[in-house]
């Protein structure tokens, strides 16, 4: 083991955050777009190898139950940097900038926070949804303030899968470097930062775009990933027959679920999938090995966050849009030196929406205002500590999800009701709302629906056309 590794572990296992000035902690802050429960430490498929995730989450604390607030990009990272929900808000699509909802216009968001109490707030990559990055978040920003999102090399004559009129729905092998991807700029950028001394305590924002489509990451993560060997999911050809109709709308089993299969595309999907979270593992590898070695070891809280799942034919459905597991469950972990140890596991039930309250807790900042999430700090300490929240998702206007750490209960706005136990059920496979004995449960779950479904607010193109 390296000097720079064993002066991170030490770190993790010393009695009180150790910061570089007082009272400060700096805080390294990971987003990865689209990724699901598929990581090695999460065991969400049993191909995939994620070295370098699995590392990080050994050195502090998985949430193996954490959900975003909303099942789409804008929303989901919206409400975790503002602390407001979409229910809230009124910010329920991807084309609703919050800075024009009536709720969000004039709110202090989670960088902003840090700023005003004296850190440097920078980053690099995709943090808030492409179209609409908020400048006033940052001091600087890579490549810069409103184009957040390096581009990619593309392949001549797309669509490498043969499925015609996908857009960005595709997969396939590039033959250039690692080099030329942005995400890997991003992860340079991230980089030279860490592995230098700063001035004042910082907050670093690390942005990464895949696994979002299009699935086009260079040729030797396909390779470790032949298709003909992937494992495809485990799907229930009848799943959506006891789905109320709005849920099975959300599904559209029609669209490319149907197109996977007729083009013979799904083992080539899940090959691209798996391939591009490589990929992205590998970028998150550099970046932690640059703040591992760098002078900021000690002192640095990690937190690494996906924006929501993502399906693959689960529920004959493909991409997040909806409220069932594979949407809504996400990848969060932290590392906390001083406050976590090694090789912690939280099942309890968590949102993304804990997060603004929990890394201005732990770096000893006032609690910001009309925050909706709860801090995990005492989760962090001890994972096994009493939690009574489950975690809440909103997808569009008026259709929610409530996830205990058994139960999922979802209600559409039409009335449509869903009811599984994961206990007996972790697929969602059996639907029990409709059936006897269930009543009080479902009341108890419904207690923590949002009080208000705020109405859509304003909409806009912003600087980007949306890529989701």
């Amino acid at each position: 083991m390296s000097t720079s590794r064993r002066g991170f572990l030490a770190g993790l296992a010393a009695p009180a955050i150790l910061p570089e000035r007082a009272g400060r902690p700096n805080l390294l802050f990971i987003a990865i777009d689209d990724l699901n429960d598929w990581i090695g430490c999460l065991g969400g498929h049993p191909d995939i190898r994620t070295p370098h995730l699995d590392r990080l989450a050994s050195r502090g604390v998985l949430f193996t139950n954490a959900h975003c607030a909303a099942p789409l990009c804008n929303p989901s990272r919206a409400a975790l940097m503002t602390g407001i929900r979409p229910s809230t808000s009124g910010v329920y699509d991807n084309n609703q900038p919050f800075r024009l909802s009536a709720a969000g216009r004039n709110t202090v968001t989670l960088p902003q926070h840090f700023m005003a109490h004296g850190y440097r707030v920078t980053g690099a990559g995709k943090i808030y949804h492409n179209p609409f990055p908020d400048p006033a978040s940052w001091h600087d920003y890579f490549p810069s303030e409103i184009r957040t999102k390096p581009p990619d090399p593309l392949p001549p004559n797309p669509p490498l899968n043969g499925i015609p009129n996908t857009a960005h729905f595709d997969w396939g092998p590039l033959d250039v470097p690692d080099s030329e991807m942005g995400d890997s700029k991003v992860a340079d950028w991230i980089v030279s930062r860490l592995s230098r001394p700063q001035s004042q305590p910082f907050f670093l924002a690390c942005g990464f775009f895949r696994p979002h489509l299009p699935w086009y990451v260079p040729r030797k993560y396909f390779d470790r990933y032949p298709a003909a060997r992937v494992t495809l999911p485990e799907v229930k050809e009848d799943d959506l027959d006891d789905v109320p109709p709005a849920g099975r709308k959300f599904a559209r089993p029609e669209g490319d679920h149907r197109k996977v299969i007729q083009y013979n595309q799904w083992r080539g999907a899940v090959q691209g999938y798996l391939a591009s979270i490589s990929f992205v593992d590998t970028c998150v590898g550099r970046v932690v090995d640059a703040l591992e070695r760098g002078p900021h070891a000690a002192g640095t809280v990690v937190v690494l966050w996906s924006d929501h799942g993502w399906h693959l034919g689960e529920k004959l459905h493909w991409r997040k849009f909806s409220l069932w597991e594979e949407a809504t469950r996400n990848v969060l972990m932290i590392v906390a030196p001083g406050v976590t140890h090694p090789g912690g596991r939280c099942g309890r039930s968590v949102s993304l929406m804990d997060i603004y309250p929990t890394v201005t807790e732990l770096c000893g900042l006032p609690a910001a205002r009309a925050q909706e999430g709860r801090s995990l700090l005492p989760l962090l300490r001890n994972p096994a500590a009493a939690w009574d929240r489950p975690a809440v998702t909103t997808y569009l206007r008026g259709n929610h999800s409530v996830r205990s750490e058994r139960w999922r209960y979802v209600r559409y706005s039409d009335g449509g009701e869903e009811l599984y136990d994961h206990r007996a059920d972790p697929m969602e496979w059996r639907n029990l709302a409709g059936e006897p004995g269930y009543k009080a449960g479902i009341e108890r779950l419904a207690a923590w629906l949002p009080r208000e479904d705020a109405p859509d607010s304003p909409r806009g193109r912003g600087v980007d056309p949306p890529v989701d």
